[in-house]
Parts: structure tokens; C-alpha cells; sequence
């Protein structure tokens, strides 16, 4: 197919959605994935890039009304502005692409396509360089959004001393760098170190949009690492950051203060990351008191931290000035029922949440409850993980029942280790079946039986872009397996199904991997399945032996997951 975008005069935006359309169909011709109907939109190969950039020289060159009103550019200043048009649209689609890739790489397409157009138009609109002007191939603006990354962080983790900082921060010092982006991490900084820092960084910060100081200053005694952290955080008091990440430094209220004037000087941050910073009940004061403002903020990632309830009242502070969160991560934090429920309560204000990950504390019945009211608000919410919350059957049900009735775009559903049992199963399958978009369902180490997963299976039928299921530890027998089994390998775009750690019988396990014969791959590991793992009465329950492995089957053929409209 030729690619003309300019000769009937297109829009940019009829430009984009031709991009879109022929990257689509780029992807559709490539070489067959090992799993059939398993298409990634993104990266595009290397032929393809280059294909573009040949379409691109091709339209900077072809007759239109831009070449009417401002020249033709020749074939030469064509191809170099169309080859750094494609880099500047890749590099920002890449990175975009990164902070996603569970996706299919559709929005990075969409990125890629609308960086292209916008490109493309202003070369156009700009028409032929001058010769001596030939070094500037696209305008500034477009080249600012590049975000040309400095790390330091690859390679093993070491101590950096004040000579080893002149040599590596060198490129920080070149006049007129581009460098948008900083990332420290994995190398310790020490005072000297730090010194040599200072004046680079308040030479560039009003440049910088994205700063990562996460792990920076390990393996270094509390006093040191308190002056490193004050050093930086002056060095880059006043910049206007859009990401900082100060994860990884074991922090506490001390390093929490030592960044205070970075901290405060923040009015435009849109992600922050405060992950295993031993953020304990002070240092979340410390944090909710020294942002001053989260009005922009899309995401928070806490993880790992010992915060429990008092200082989940403090970060529950934070959540209600940040009206446009879309990411709040707040795992593995030691919040209770207190903390849980004003958690909850404070996530009612943030209506733009898209993904929300709660995993590993102890919100209890009363806190899954609380939660609820939350999820019935958040319409645009694609990923939940509520794993490890000691829900139970009554905290399962009443978020299932709030689910059911909103997040109609969710993806991803994780609520594995609540001691839920079949008895919440027709909740949570009548929430499972009216959610088309579900690719990812983990309720491992629960304990549904068969009963419950093959009311789970029946839910799930209709489910065409299913790609994983996780039903380990549920004690499931032998008819509950092949009832998940046989749904879920029919999927088009199926690619894990974990069934280990259940007490199916060993009858049971080769019907299975029969299933899966023309597809093992798609079948988890079964070495910690024990077939023996039931007692006689359950076995007979589940229908294991004495002629009567139907039964249940035959009990629950007819189930209809209650589904509303």
C-alpha cells in the first residue's frame, strides 16, 4: 500500500489515523508469534521504521498546499528531517511504551502516530532550511519532548567518589545539552561525590523533568546519607520536576526532611515514587506536610513500607488533595482496618483512578467493606489487586458486588489469599462474567474447591481476551481442573493457566495435559500438586472415586452465572 498522507490534502489528524491503520497492518503481515492471535503492536521491526521513514522523505517531497506556501524541501534536507522525525516519535513512543508493556502497544502506536503527524506539519509549515540552518532538522519544542535520558545506572552497584563524579557527570556539563531526564540510581553517592553534583545539577534543573535518586546513597553511615540527601535536595530546590522517584534509601522521617526543600518547591508533580523508604507513621507526616500541593499528580507508588494505620491517615491526606490519580500503589504496608477504611474512604475523591494495587496488608472484612464505596466510583479503574487483604467470603462479596456495577473497562483482577470460598463464588462469578475486558484473573490460595472454580469457568466463557488464569492452592480436585482447563484453552489470546499446588488426582492431571496437548505451554508447572491432599470424604465430596467423579459435574451443568445488564 503507498502512504501518502498529503496529496488529497489530509488533516493531522486523518494523517495519525493512517499511521495507526498501516502500523496495524505492518504488525498483522509479521512473522506468526508462537501463539496464534497473539499480536504486539510495539516495538515495529527495524524494516518497518525504516519503510517510514521513507514514506515520511516521500511526503516532505511531494507537491501540496504546504509546499505551495512555503517551498519544496529537496530530496536530501527531506531525509534527514524524516529520520529524525522518526527517532524523536519512537523514543517518546518507547518510553511511553515501557511504563505499560502488559499492553499490546496500541497506545504507543497512537503516540508514535500523533508524534509523526505533528512532525511532519511543522517541517512542512517550516519549508526548506537554509543551508547554514540545516543542523536543526526539527523545530525546539518537538525536540524537547525527546526527554534525552542521563543514567548512570547500569552495570553493578559501587561507591562513587569525588573523582569518579567529575569523570562519569561530564555530559551533564556540555553547553546546551538536552538532557531531560536524570537517573542515580544503583550508585552511591558520597558527600564529595555529592559536592561535585551540586553545581551541575543547579545549572541544568531548570531543564530537568524527571529526576531518579532512587538507591543512591547505600552503604552509607545515617550522617553521610543525610548530607547527601541535603546536598541534592538543594541543588534542586526550584526545578519543576514532573517525576521523582526517591525510592530504595531507607529514608524514614529523617531522609523524609532532608528532602524537604525539593519536596516543597514541587507544585507539578505528576508521579511520585516513595517505594521500600521505610516511610513509618512520622515519615508519612513528614511527606503529607511537606507537598504542598498534588493537584497534578497521577502517580503514587508506596510500596513497601511500614507505615500501618497512623500513617495510612496521614498518606490518606495526600490522596484527597490528588483529585487526578490514576495510580496509586500503597502494598506491603502493615495498614490494618483503620488505615484501610480511611484509605477508602479517601479514594472516593479520586474519580480518575485507573489502577489501584493494595496488596499484602490487613484491611480485614471491615476494610474490604469500606472499599466498596470507592470502587462504585471509579468508572475508568482497568487493574485492581486486592490479594492478601484477609477479606473473607463477606469483604470478597461486597467489592464484587461494587465491581459488578462499574469499572466496565477492568482488566485485571487480582484477589488471591482471602480466604474466599465457594460460598462467594456466585457473587464473584456474576462480577467476572460482565467483564468482557478481563485478560488477567488471579484468585490463588483460596479455598473455592471445585464447586467454586467451575462457577468461576462458566463466567468466563465469553471472555475472548482472557490471557492468564490463576487458580493455584484452591484445593480443586479433578473435575474442577477440566472444567477450567477446557474454557480457558479455546481462549484466542490465552497464555498461562496456573492450576499447581490443588489435590487433583493423577487421573485428573493427564486429562489436563491432554487439553493442553496441542498447546503445553500454555499449562503452569504441576509439581506441587498433590493428589493425595484431601481426605476420603472430600474425595467422595469432589467426586474422586467410587465410580462418582461426574457428579459434581453433573450437579453444576446447568449453573447459570447470574449476569445483569
Amino acid at each position: 500500500m503507498e502512504l501518502n498522507l498529503w496529496d488529497k490534502q489530509l488533516s493531522a489528524h486523518e494523517v495519525k489515523s493512517i499511521v495507526v491503520l498501516y502500523f496495524a497492518m505492518d504488525a498483522a503481515t509479521m512473522k506468526p508469534q508462537h501463539r496464534p492471535f497473539s499480536i504486539k503492536l510495539w516495538p515495529p521491526s527495524q524494516n518497518t521504521r525504516q519503510m517510514l521513514v521513507t514514506r515520511i522523505t516521500g511526503n516532505l517531497t511531494t507537491k501540496s498546499i504546504f509546499t505551495q506556501k512555503y517551498g519544496t524541501l529537496s530530496k536530501e534536507e527531506a531525509e534527514e528531517n524524516a529520520k529524525k522525525i522518526e527517532d524523536v516519535a519512537f523514543v517518546t513512543a518507547n518510553q511511553h511504551y515501557e511504563m505499560e508493556p502488559d499492553g499490546d502497544g496500541g497506545s504507543a502506536v497512537q503516540l508514535y502516530a500523533k508524534e509523526c503527524s505533528k512532525l511532519i506539519l511543522e517541517v512542512l509549515k517550516r519549508g526548506p532550511a537554509k543551508k547554514e540552518e540545516r543542523e536543526v532538522l526539527v523545530s525546539e519544542e518537538p525536540a524537547a519532548s525527546l526527554n534525552k535520558v542521563f543514567d548512570i545506572s547500569k552495570g553493578p552497584r559501587s561507591f562513587i567518589e569525588a573523582s569518579e563524579a567529575e569523570n562519569i557527570l561530564g555530559p551533564l556539563k556540555e553547553p546546551g545539552n538536552s538532557y531531560t531526564k536524570i537517573c542515580f540510581s544503583n550508585r552511591s553517592f558520597g558527600p564529595e561525590a555529592a559536592r561535585v553534583a551540586q553545581p551541575i545539577l543547579i545549572s541544568m534543573k531548570d531543564q530537568l523533568k524527571e529526576v531518579d535518586l532512587s538507591d543512591f546513597i547505600a552503604g552509607r553511615p545515617e550522617e553521610e546519607a543525610l548530607e547527601v540527601m541535603n546536598i541534592f535536595s538543594s541543588a534542586l530546590e526550584g526545578s519543576i520536576l514532573r517525576s521523582l522517584d526517591l525510592s530504595n534509601n531507607a529514608l524514614g522521617e529523617k531522609g523524609v526532611r532532608a528532602f524537604g526543600a525539593l519536596l516543597q518547591s514541587q507544585s507539578c508533580l505528576e508521579e511520585l515514587y516513595l517505594m521500600n523508604d521505610g516511610i513509618s507513621e512520622e515519615a508519612a507526616r513528614a511527606v503529607c506536610e511537606l507537598i504542598p500541593s498534588t493537584e497534578k499528580l497521577r502517580i503514587l507508588h508506596f510500596h513497601n513500607n511500614m507505615t500501618g494505620d497512623p500513617g495510612a491517615l496521614a498518606i490518606s491526606e495526600v490522596l484527597k488533595r490528588s483529585p487526578l490519580l490514576e495510580d496509586f500503589r500503597c502494598s506491603s504496608t502493615r495498614v490494618g482496618t483503620e488505615g484501610g477504611i480511611a484509605l477508602a474512604e479517601a479514594l472516593e475523591t479520586c474519580t480518575h483512578l485507573k489502577k489501584l494495587d493494595l496488596r499484602d496488608n490487613m484491611f480485614g472484612v471491615e476494610g474490604g467493606v469500606a472499599l466498596c464505596k470507592a470502587l462504585s466510583k471509579h468508572a475508568g479503574l482497568t487493574e485492581i489487586y486486592l490479594s492478601y487483604l484477609n477479606l473473607e467470603d463477606e469483604g470478597a462479596v461486597a467489592i464484587a458486588n461494587s465491581l459488578k456495577e462499574s469499572a466496565p473497562l477492568l482488566e485485571v483482577l487480582d484477589m488471591a489469599g482471602n480466604d474466599i470460598t465457594a460460598e462467594a463464588a456466585p457473587d464473584l462469578s456474576a462480577c467476572i462474567a460482565v467483564k468482557q475486558n478481563l485478560c488477567k484473573l488471579n484468585l490463588s490460595e483460596n479455598e473455592l474447591k471445585d464447586e467454586g472454580a467451575i462457577q468461576i469457568s462458566k463466567a468466563l466463557e465469553g471472555h475472548i481476551q482472557l490471557n492468564e488464569v490463576d487458580m493455584n492452592t484452591n484445593s480443586l480436585g479433578r473435575v474442577g481442573a477440566r472444567v477450567l482447563a477446557q474454557v480457558v484453552v479455546q481462549k484466542p489470546k490465552f497464555k498461562l493457566l496456573n492450576i499447581d499446588a490443588n489435590c487433583i488426582s493423577d487421573e485428573g492431571i493427564d486429562e489436563v495435559k491432554k487439553i493442553f496437548k496441542n498447546s503445553p505451554d500454555l499449562l503452569g508447572p504441576l509439581d506441587d500438586n498433590c493428589p493425595e491432599g484431601g481426605d476420603d470424604d472430600e474425595e467422595e465430596e469432589y467426586g474422586e472415586h467410587d465410580g462418582d467423579q461426574h457428579d459434581l459435574e453433573s450437579k453444576l451443568s446447568n449453573l447459570e452465572v447470574n449476569r445483569e445488564d
